[in-house]
């Protein structure tokens, strides 16, 4: 798992439209980078569209966001399309990313146990360093948790 303070490791994933993104790409701005287990699943809705509504609040520190899961790109374009997102999805389908932020783990539903995203936020500041780590956020608390850690990370951009 990353912890703050560690560098964030670099990582390149196809978006929403198939075009290559990498983290290294974002230098010199705060990123939020937010793994979530599964496109148009209620929790990762409420989540997504969150972030879609607080577009302006993110805008004013600063900030990209970048969503990533599992899914392959087929799905989380529909998903991005469906919710008329304004920020990049990406999709992880050999979750390679995701193992590598420590955030791949076993889970359990109705008895029955399988490996998938754990639903955590990574806020990477403008030095590529992790600022902060939400695991486990709460899909409708998770805009103004990572809000108030950009709020206190910079000034607002003006």
């Amino acid at each position: 798992m990353i912890d703050q303070g560690d560098e964030a490791p670099d990582f390149e994933l196809p978006d929403q439209d198939g075009r290559a993104v990498k983290l290294a790409d974002f230098r010199g701005q705060p990123v939020v980078v937010y793994f979530y287990p599964k496109a148009s699943t209620p929790g990762c809705t409420t989540q997504a569209c969150g972030v879609r509504d607080h577009r302006a609040d993110y805008e004013q520190a600063g900030a990209v966001v970048l969503g990533i899961s599992p899914d392959p790109v087929a799905k989380v374009k529909k998903f991005h399309d469906k919710e008329g997102l304004n920020f990049a999805l990406l999709a992880d389908e050999d979750h390679a990313v995701t193992e590598r932020y420590g955030v791949w783990a076993q889970k359990s539903m109705y008895g029955k146990t399988y490996m998938g995203a754990e639903r955590t936020t990574f806020i990477i500041d403008s030095d590529g360093k992790v600022a902060e780590v939400l695991r486990k956020v709460k899909p409708a608390e998770h805009d103004a948790l990572v809000l108030a850690v950009l709020e206190k990370a910079s000034p607002p951009v003006a």
